[in-house]
């Protein structure tokens, strides 16, 4: 069985998508700097601990100004 399971994950955050994309950048901030916010995890994995994040409710997704300009996209 998969923790956390998808159904929690799902209704934390509504879009597959959505999740995986912040999962995936959680995950790489996890392993580049390891600023972990929760106290302990039951995965030893980044991805692991980034979904973990997520259902515990650490974790949620920023709403981005629609005009604004972010270093990524320049």
């Amino acid at each position: 069985m998969l923790y956390p399971s998808v159904d929690k994950l799902k209704s934390k955050i509504d879009s597959k998508y959505s999740l995986v994309a912040l999962a995936s950048k959680r995950a790489r901030q996890l392993h580049e700097h390891g600023d972990e916010k929760l106290d302990s995890y039951v995965s030893a994995k980044s991805v692991g601990k980034a979904l973990e994040e997520v259902a515990a409710g650490v974790l949620k997704i920023e709403q981005q100004d629609e005009f604004a300009i972010y270093e990524d996209e320049i």
